[in-house]
């Protein structure tokens, strides 16, 4: 099968695009053949190498995960001998960055607990970009945010996959939501339902004045002292996502200030595939609908990686693998 292939770690150019053994599924797993695949920042840190903590992870030298991907939907064609949920034919979406990516190719082996039927309203291609991002902003808003009717909510980072999937779900809440993201994504921003919309190179939100309820950040670009400011007395702010420095000041910091504020302030650790379930109920409900940079063709995955690393796509970047 073809399969876009990591062999060291550097720029996207270091990929290749080559041909691998179709893999085997074991007694617990099924095979998929993979339609639609979406970039994300998982494919862009493990490409590079960086931040350094993914070597410690996932090999010093060399990656030891040679197939990156982990956004991915498609259909069934095999299943091993104790799957039970799934049968051959079904179609199937989910995030395997818990089971070794490899969503970059045409098949992959997938464990039968952390696969979701794919909303029958819905394409493989929209399907594919859901789980990683939509579940970033469930867990994020809903349930790490707490978010309630009434607040005063803002999505820095907006225009990408996890700030348009996440306006779609606070709609349903009756929010004042405020967008920040780059000049070329806030027409994009408005017209998904953001209340006002801010472009970062001229306005920096940290010292407008303004405060807020709950932010939810996929930049962490400034001081945790920062962003604690921007709060509301017991708002609550949660990264999930940016400089591995700002996430580790954060993560140090965030528990001291709430002590003497108590105002929140915490990293996500995202639980994958946790969730995905209530992502397909608003998905059939009508409730919400990624924004698809794309489909794009397989063999433009190398340089797709350095547009999604350069900040420039709306929404998810979504790669068509079966046509």
């Amino acid at each position: 099968m073809k399969a876009i292939i990591l062999k060291e770690y550097g720029l996207p150019n270091v990929l290749e695009i080559g041909e691998v053994a179709k893999p085997i599924p074991n007694d617990k797993e099924v095979l998929v053949r993979i339609h639609s695949a979406s970039i994300n920042d998982w494919d862009w840190g493990l490409v590079r190498g960086k931040p350094f903590v993914i070597r410690l992870f996932f090999g010093l030298k060399k990656p030891k995960i040679n197939i990156p991907g982990v956004d991915v939907s498609g259909k069934i064609e095999a299943v091993g001998g104790k799957v039970s949920s799934f049968k051959i034919g079904d179609e199937i979406y989910c995030d395997l960055s818990e089971c070794g990516c490899g969503g970059f190719a045409e098949y992959v082996c997938i464990p039968e607990d952390i696969l979701s039927q794919k909303p029958s309203n819905m394409n493989y291609n929209d399907a594919s970009a859901l789980p990683h991002a939509g579940l970033l902003a469930l867990q994020g808003l809903v349930e790490k945010g707490k978010v309630k009717s009434g607040q005063s909510i803002l999505i820095n980072g907006a225009g990408g996959g996890v700030g348009t999937l996440g306006i779609q779900i606070l709609k349903s809440y009756g929010l004042k939501v405020t967008g920040v993201d780059s000049d070329e994504k806030l027409d994009l921003m408005k017209s998904l339902g953001f209340d006002s919309v801010m472009d970062y190179k001229k306005v920096d939100f940290t010292d407008t004045g303004e405060k807020y309820d709950l932010i939810l950040d996929t930049k962490s670009n400034r001081s945790v002292f920062k962003y604690a400011r921007s709060l509301k007395r017991h708002g609550t702010y949660i990264t999930v996502g940016g400089s591995m420095y700002r996430l580790f000041e954060i993560f140090l910091l965030g528990s001291l200030i709430s002590l003497f504020t108590g105002k929140k302030l915490s990293v996500l650790i995202l639980k994958p595939n946790k969730g995905l379930d209530q992502i397909s109920k608003l998905v059939e409900k009508g409730q919400i609908r990624p924004v698809v940079d794309g489909p794009y063709e397989f063999d433009k995955i190398p340089e797709l990686i350095q547009f999604f690393g350069e900040g420039k796509h709306l929404g998810k970047i979504v790669v068509e693998i079966e046509k």
